[in-house]
């Protein structure tokens, strides 16, 4: 099981990163929005949405997308979509906190596209904005804090963090998921030529919010009884599960990025 996810990670790993180093926007926003829409299909089945509903489900997704390619996104709205998103993942932190709750289907199917949508639209806006290093960099802090909050929730993690939730995740894990991520940040800074201090401070707080994607998807995936979003890659789940800390991450990064001035 573990070789499996470790082949699974490595292979998606690599096909990610050449996408978002060698691609131009437009083919690297569309690639990744086919995983978009897969995860969007995934997240159909959290609001029990079946059948051919579930198409119905995607065209919102496919429309929001193809309007984001055909015409660019002005920097003032940007900012307010920055400030909605950040809304929404407070909400989301106080629905996680206050777990078990009950969700009905139009309340889960409206997440998804709070989930969803800003996150691929704040990545290709990196992306396209010539930060091909800032869009790989907020991968790379995101993986640094899952493989920190692993490696540690394993070996020392006895602190449940909130075990109602996500029984697995502990106190130790999380903190050593920040103590990567900061290494990760420190290590891009030199890479990429930024404050380092500054780049380690938004590495981390991002990684902090990547922990509140994670634990929002997992909140909706309990609510119907599900441990993963799909069987769809092998030893890792689903789409959803591999991109749930980055759909909150990615927004917040890009918030702190322009909140200390890097990539305006």
């Amino acid at each position: 099981m573990l070789r499996t996810r470790i082949i699974t990670a490595l292979a998606l790993g690599a096909a990610v990163v050449t996408i978002i180093l060698f691609l131009p926007t437009l083919a690297a926003a569309i690639i990744l929005g086919v995983f978009l829409l897969v995860g969007a299909w995934e997240w159909a089945g959290f609001a029990q949405i079946n059948n051919l509903a579930r198409l119905v489900y995607l065209v919102p997704f496919l429309m929001v997308m193809i309007a984001a390619l055909l015409w660019p996104i002005h920097l003032g709205f940007v900012n307010w979509m920055l400030v909605g998103t950040l809304f929404w993942w407070l909400i989301a932190l106080v629905g996680v906190f206050s777990y078990p709750i009950s969700i009905t289907m139009p309340v889960a199917a409206l997440s998804g596209f709070l989930v969803l949508l800003p996150a691929w639209l704040f990545f290709i806006y990196l992306h396209s904005m010539g930060g091909r290093g800032l869009a790989l960099g907020v991968l790379i802090i995101v993986w640094a804090a899952d493989v920190g909050g692993y490696i540690f929730g394993r070996t020392i993690g006895t602190l449940k963090l909130l075990p109602a939730v996500s029984p697995n995740k502990t106190w130790e894990g999380f903190i050593g998921g920040l103590v990567l991520a900061a290494i990760a940040g420190w290590c891009l800074s030199l890479v990429l030529a930024l404050p380092s201090t500054v780049f380690v401070a938004v590495a981390v707080g991002t990684a902090v919010v990547s922990l509140v994607g994670d634990l929002t998807v997992s909140v909706f995936k309990r609510n119907i009884g599900l441990k993963n979003s799909s069987d769809l890659l092998p030893g890792h789940g689903g789409v959803l599960d591999r991109i749930d800390s980055l759909s909150a991450a990615i927004p917040a990064f890009v918030f702190c990025l322009n909140l200390v001035g890097i990539g305006e």
